[in-house]
């Protein structure tokens, strides 16, 4: 049904200010459900919940430089008056993303496939256009508009002026976080693209990044298969790669306009600011080596089957089998009752139960149908391993595979505990004869080595190191 332009302007008319808004981009009217003091307000709280998620990073002087960077595009920007903030989130999640008002973040973890303070740039120009263009209010309104059937009266009631921050949880699990329409993220690129020309960077920076985040999603597909997972996207609007969509050529190219003739790339100091950025596992959350699991705050480790995938997160560590039908899952929690009654719980009915020491600490394990449960306590904590399986067949033939990892569980020592370091990015220069295979076999990355390392140098799918390139690697 077509909608009366008389009710929408008489909708704007009685939202005042926080309704129909004038686009900072287009110049345009927008609908939008929130004043630019409310979109900062919104911003300044669902910043404080990214930090109950995330990390900042624990870097002083490469914070300072994003920001740096940050705060030089953002001035350029359509919106410069705005109080932005630029952080860096201690994640191996390859991502950027932007909160309303003007807080801006961007991953260790993209930082490591970048190889210039240009592209650097280009993520934070396509985040900042994003903000300008209120991308986030929009989506925010347009939901709240298609669910509102409400009267204007019932608009302007005070009590629903809070309403915003209680959509702070939705803001955060769905468009800032995982990307919005194509025509939003074109629409960002061709902000950050211009945002790249009017501070001296090459526009074509936007599509070089683009690139690398499309290299990485089809290496990313490659694993997934391998570990039976979904495939992560960060730039996912784009099916075809960035080198041959049209759109985006296109939308970068705008940017061409704008001249620049000497752009500043900035490779070198961008590379220095990398050397030492850790890659992967944070220690903080603990690490996985060859399918050991170590965590150094809490000085335990467990092991693995060793040809199960396991992944490391701050929100769970679990592995899973090759046929993806048993996985083992870790969690630490409080000690209730004894180790035998929280076995107990964990599995309801158990048809067996067994109570023994692990690592000369109070330990049992129960077991029902499809289920292993292992409860171990130390140190005040109940260490949980829990093994589920998709059905009793799969559980009889993956017994003792789970009871051996349940039982794996250790204590570390002081000397293990000190002697647990990050995998980080360090810098040396290319050889003659040197080959991402070569340097793959001396890197602690496991057998898709090589091409992790292409990936951070930007030479995927199939490039090789030139003598006396400065060369990425991961120690």
């Amino acid at each position: 049904m077509k909608k009366s332009p008389f009710l929408l302007l008489a909708a704007c008319f009685a939202l005042t200010f926080s309704g129909c808004a004038q686009n900072p981009v287009s110049g345009g009217q927008d609908f939008v459900m929130m004043s630019e003091s409310q979109e900062i307000a919104l911003g300044r709280k669902a910043d404080i919940d990214v930090r109950k998620q995330y990390k900042v990073y624990n870097n002083a002087a490469l914070q300072k430089y994003v920001n740096d960077v940050g705060q030089k595009i953002a001035r350029q920007s359509h919106r410069p008056n705005l109080n932005y903030h630029f952080t860096v989130l201690d994640s191996p999640e390859i991502n950027a993303f932007a909160l309303p008002g003007g807080y801006v973040y961007i991953t260790r973890g993209i930082l490591a496939y970048l190889n210039s303070e240009a592209e650097m740039a280009a993520v934070l120009g396509h985040e900042i256009g994003h903000v300008t263009a209120r991308h986030g209010v929009k989506q925010q309104s347009a939901s709240k508009a298609t669910n509102i059937g409400i009267s204007l009266a019932k608009i302007l009631v005070p009590q629903l002026n809070n309403q915003a921050f209680q959509d702070v949880g939705n803001l955060l699990g769905g468009a800032l976080l995982s990307g919005y329409g194509r025509e939003h993220e074109l629409e960002a690129d061709r902000l950050g693209a211009q945002y790249l020309a009017r501070t001296e960077y090459d526009p074509q920076a936007m599509i070089r990044v683009v690139g690398v985040l499309k290299n990485q999603e089809l290496f990313d597909a490659e694993i997934a298969k391998q570990e039976g997972r979904e495939p992560r996207r960060y730039h996912g609007t784009f099916a075809t790669h960035p080198d041959s969509d049209t759109r985006l050529q296109q939308v970068v190219g705008e940017a061409k306009n704008l001249t620049v003739t000497n752009p500043v790339e900035n490779k070198n100091e961008f590379l220095q600011q990398s050397a030492g950025l850790v890659f992967g596992d944070s220690v903080d959350e603990g690490v996985v080596r060859d399918n050991r699991f170590t965590h150094r705050d809490l000085g335990i480790a467990l092991t693995f089957p060793p040809e199960w995938s396991v992944k490391n997160s701050s929100a769970q560590l679990v592995a899973l089998n090759p046929q993806r039908d048993a996985a083992i899952e870790f969690q630490v929690t409080k000690p209730s009752g004894t180790p035998g009654e929280f076995a107990r719980r964990m599995l309801p009915n158990p048809t067996g139960m067994e109570t023994l020491p692990i690592a000369n600490l109070p330990a049992a394990i129960a077991e029902n149908s499809n289920a292993l449960a292992g409860v171990i306590y130390g140190e005040n904590k109940a260490f949980l391993v829990l093994g589920t399986t998709k059905s009793p067949q799969v559980l009889a033939a993956q017994r003792e595979t789970i009871k051996t990892t349940i039982r794996s569980f250790r204590l570390l020592s002081e000397e293990e505990r000190k002697a647990i370091k990050p995998l980080t990015i360090q810098l040396s220069h290319a050889q003659s004869g040197d080959t991402y295979a070569k340097l793959a076999q001396r890197s602690p990355l496991g057998k898709n080595a090589d091409k992790y390392l292409r990936l951070i140098n930007e030479q995927y799918p199939a490039g090789e190191p030139v003598a006396g390139q400065t060369v990425k690697t991961v120690e």
